[in-house]
């Protein structure tokens, strides 16, 4: 397959590539500060330059959306907002169907009509990301021509999970999956292995969905 990953440096994105690379897939990989890796295709392309990234973005079979603007950006829930929807005008443009996008876990339901971002220990450092992903995955829903798919990540996924690459994942919907210790959590190389699986073998379209082990 032809595999598209914007944001391919970030901690999520960086981490979608390589288990994609080791799969043999055929990527083009999509950054402010592109890297040099033998078998990656490198594009240095502007997200909010709309035209130049359909260009890129042309003839893949997948685009995979790892964006984001940084958890310290003070204007964080702008340009989450602005970003997201470059990229998703760009994708249109391309002629690509299938795109998946990587968005927060603040959106989940945690009860009927409450989201974790609306609930009081919510960290308030966050906030204003999660609920950027949040309004964002609404306009996506808005969405009728392209066969997207939005992923929440666990609430316990950052670079302290050190579970490394199990294979082993289980799937939900709009709620989080918990373990047996009522644990959401799931590592970035396991992320990538959901992302990396839903790209090669799509199951869910026009819906968020999420995992955890």
């Amino acid at each position: 397959m032809k595999i598209a990953i914007i944001g391919a440096t970030g901690f999520v994105g960086s981490a979608i590539l390589n288990e994609l690379a080791s799969r043999n897939q055929d990527i083009t990989a999509i950054a402010r500060t592109p890297k040099e890796t033998s078998n990656v295709n490198w594009a240095a392309t502007d997200i909010f330059n709309v035209d130049a990234l359909a260009e890129t973005l042309k003839g893949h079979d997948v685009i995979i959306s790892a964006y984001n603007p940084g958890w310290t950006n003070p204007n964080i829930y702008d340009d989450f907002i602005a970003g997201s929807k470059a990229i998703q005008e760009a994708v249109k443009k391309s002629g690509v169907k299938r795109f998946i996008t990587i968005g927060g876990a603040g959106s989940l339901f945690v009860a009927p009509g409450l989201q974790a971002v609306d609930t009081p220990d919510f960290p308030k450092e966050y906030y204003a990301g999660a609920t950027a992903a949040r309004d964002y995955l609404n306009i996506l829903k808005e969405e009728k021509d392209l066969d997207w798919a939005f992923f929440s990540p666990a609430f316990e996924m950052h670079q302290g999970i050190t579970t490394g690459r199990t294979g082993k994942y289980r799937l939900g919907l709009d709620n989080p999956v918990f373990n047996d210790e009522q644990r959401s959590i799931l590592s970035v190389e396991d992320l990538a292995v959901v992302i990396a699986d839903e790209a090669e073998n799509a199951r869910h379209h026009q819906v968020r969905f999420t995992a955890a082990y």
